[in-house]
């Protein structure tokens, strides 16, 4: 897996949401071809059909008239806020690197606006680059809450083997941070590295026999800003260092849990080449002193 560094957005995909059955039906494909033939946890058709009917979403972004992608988000209510819940999302392999989550989202908001709501909320893997990237980056959500063991043991391919823990991210739909990255406006890989230069490592890290980099300490946060590192490319841990996949759940856990305690919050998520190797790490600031600093116009070609 190969998380883009470019913001750009390019089109080719028909964004729209599901209408037919055998549309519904080609969800279940997609989760499979993302998650192994034997996963078992796809979205059902007639769940599907009563979401997209029923205050929720079911979108999907097709190439010709195969369904590349989809996402699938439903009302949630927390006693106090209305909002849409995204409960899945995927992308066929072969699309991963053609934006189209980006472009399934900036589609999904448009709807989610549409509908008089105005904040979409959702659950993902810390320790997946490709959607801190996505999700944190360039769509300009805030993790609030961690997540331990958010779903139990999942036996699919993706998640089999490692704790199921989550990072919830809101995502305020008109927020002015928002706006910017939507519209292409994000700090230059220059301010990108001088944050991260600047802060606290909550994990270190080091390489370990096969090359694949592993946490070898925990630290917490005594600067202004913290970064907390993840792996790159966290199929590479699980396909060359598969006993260390509960190391590192472990120790981002324990980072995440210890900066949230000071009071610490991921504030964006950047990919930094150190000595030729592309590495992922959260930035986190003060919740409490945050301010959301000028985002300066978008560079094109930003690689």
């Amino acid at each position: 897996m190969d998380p883009s560094t470019s913001n750009a957005a390019p089109t080719g995909f028909r964004l729209r949401r599901l209408e037919k059955p055998e549309e519904f039906r080609q969800v279940d494909a997609v989760h499979r071809a993302v998650y192994g033939e034997d996963a078992t946890d796809s979205v059902p058709t007639p769940l599907q059909r009563a979401v997209q009917d029923n205050g929720g979403l079911v979108l999907g972004g097709f190439a010709d008239i195969h369904l590349a992608g989809y996402t699938v988000a439903f009302l949630g209510w927390d006693g106090a806020t209305l909002y849409e819940y995204v409960h899945a999302t995927a992308v066929r392999p072969e699309y991963q690197n053609h934006h189209l989550g980006f472009q399934l989202h900036a589609e999904l908001r448009q709807q989610v606006l549409q509908l008089g709501l105005s904040e979409v909320r959702l659950a993902f893997d810390p320790l997946q680059s490709r959607n801190a990237w996505l999700f944190v980056h360039r769509l300009g959500g805030r993790p609030d809450q961690y997540l331990h063991h958010y779903y139990g043991q999942m036996p699919d391919a993706v998640n089999r083997g490692i704790e199921s823990d989550r990072i919830r991210l809101v995502w305020t739909l008109s927020s002015p941070l928002v706006q910017q990255r939507l519209e292409g406006s994000y700090p230059s890989r220059e301010e990108d590295e001088a944050r991260w230069k600047s802060a606290t490592p909550l994990v270190r890290t080091e390489p370990g026999e096969s090359g694949v980099r592993l946490p070898v300490e925990v630290q917490e946060p005594d600067r202004p800003v913290a970064h907390l590192e993840i792996p790159f490319d966290l199929a590479l841990v699980r396909e060359h260092e598969s006993a260390a996949l509960g190391r590192w759940r472990h120790a981002t856990r324990d980072a995440f849990r210890a900066a949230a305690d000071l009071g610490y919050s991921v504030d964006d998520f950047v990919i930094v080449r150190v000595d030729h190797e592309r590495r992922g790490f959260y930035l986190l600031s003060p919740t409490a002193a945050r301010e959301v600093p000028p985002v300066p116009e978008a560079a094109p070609g930003r690689g």
